[in-house]
Formats: C-alpha cells, sequence, structure tokens
C-alpha cells in the first residue's frame, strides 16, 4: 500500500504532466492492491475550490465519486491513532495540521507517502517517493 498527499491525488486524477515517472511507476503498480487517500485529503480538495484556489471539470460530489472510484483507492479515515500521532512527530516537522495527518497515516500504515512537498520530502521520519 501507498499513501498519496493531497496534491498527488489531484494531479493524478487530472492526468497532470507535474507526476513524476517514480510517481506515476508507484501509482501504477499499487492499484490492483492499495492506494490510500486520507480523509483529510478530501477536506482540502473541498477547501482549495471554496478558496478558488483550485477548479475542478465538475461539482465536488461528482468529482469525489469518480476520484475515489479510481482503481486502488481506499479512503482512510482520520482514526484517533492517526490524530494522537499526528502530535507526536518525532523531530520537527512544520504545523500544517493536513500535512501532519497525513504524515501520521503513511507512518501509522508503515507504507511510502507520494509527495512533491519539499517539507514533507525533507523529513527524516517518514518514507516517501518523490
Amino acid at each position: 500500500m501507498i499513501v498519496l498527499d493531497t496534491h498527488i491525488w489531484v494531479w493524478w486524477v487530472h492526468g497532470s504532466q507535474q507526476l513524476t515517472a517514480a510517481q506515476t511507476q508507484i501509482i501504477q503498480a499499487n492499484e490492483t492492491d492499495a492506494i490510500g487517500v486520507s480523509a483529510i485529503s478530501v477536506w482540502e480538495v473541498a477547501k482549495l475550490v471554496e478558496n478558488h484556489r483550485l477548479e475542478l471539470p465538475c461539482s465536488l460530489q461528482e468529482w469525489f465519486d469518480q476520484a475515489l472510484g479510481y482503481p486502488g483507492i481506499r479512503l482512510m479515515a482520520l482514526t484517533p491513532a492517526i490524530a494522537i500521532e499526528s502530535t507526536r512527530l518525532p523531530g520537527e516537522f512544520h504545523r500544517d495540521p493536513a500535512d501532519q495527518l497525513i504524515v501520521a497515516s503513511a507512518r501509522l500504515c508503515a507504507c511510502p507517502l507520494v509527495t512533491s512537498d519539499r517539507r514533507i520530502l525533507t523529513y527524516p521520519h517518514v518514507q516517501t517517493v518523490e
């Protein structure tokens, strides 16, 4: 299993050229297994649309129906264990609560996080795919 950072999920659904070859390869390799998307990513996408920082080709509900129906996608619940882990990340990690929850999710499921976020890529306490 892998976990997708919010921007990677959006890029994948939109077929963006911003995905690296390594990111595309690991996503495709996990389509028959499991691709985790944190519940907080659903909220992040909705907030990006609300704040006019992301335009979707359809309504939010239609987009979520499609994006959560992609092969291998599993919506990861925000559990108490993830919430607690997000407040106890080792070392120095930035204060973005969504990133904290996504990193905590990847750490607890012991699987790689696919991201292009430099702040996460330089954090040594989570396995990432750039």
